[in-house]
């Protein structure tokens, strides 16, 4: 549960990252408290698409993966930060993400964000 619980938060706090960087990528909501509560659940479906979507897509782009030599992976992560976006909006959740150049920016930043984050914090596995 704790390793769930830091991996959130680390999504979140590269979702944040992301969202302060790039004008593109906004998450909107009337006071901080909302914006915080709104940015955790978004951290969930960004979690939630990660666990569920990703290793499918990953599967099926194999051979682009060996093509790319992993390049084809910026796209992949964008692609998942474009369906968060889709489903954050089918939510209700105030996150949207304008276009697939700004997704993959947003991929590329929230992919080294979140690295860093799960090397300082703790993981129990």
């Amino acid at each position: 549960m704790k390793n769930f619980i830091v991996k959130t938060l680390a999504n979140a706090g590269a979702l944040a990252v992301a969202i302060w960087l790039l004008k593109d990528i906004t998450l909107t909501g009337d006071s901080t408290g909302r914006k915080i509560l709104g940015l955790i659940l978004v951290a969930l479906v960004f979690g939630l698409v990660n666990w569920l979507v990703k290793p499918f897509v990953k599967v099926l782009a194999f051979p682009l993966f060996i093509l790319t030599l992993g390049l084809i992976t910026l796209v992949v992560n964008a692609l998942m930060l474009l369906l968060t976006s889709w489903l954050s909006g089918k939510l209700n959740l105030e996150f949207h993400v304008s276009g697939f150049w700004t997704a993959v920016l947003g991929g590329l930043i929230i992919s080294i964000v979140s690295w860093a984050l799960h090397v300082v914090l703790p993981d129990d596995e």
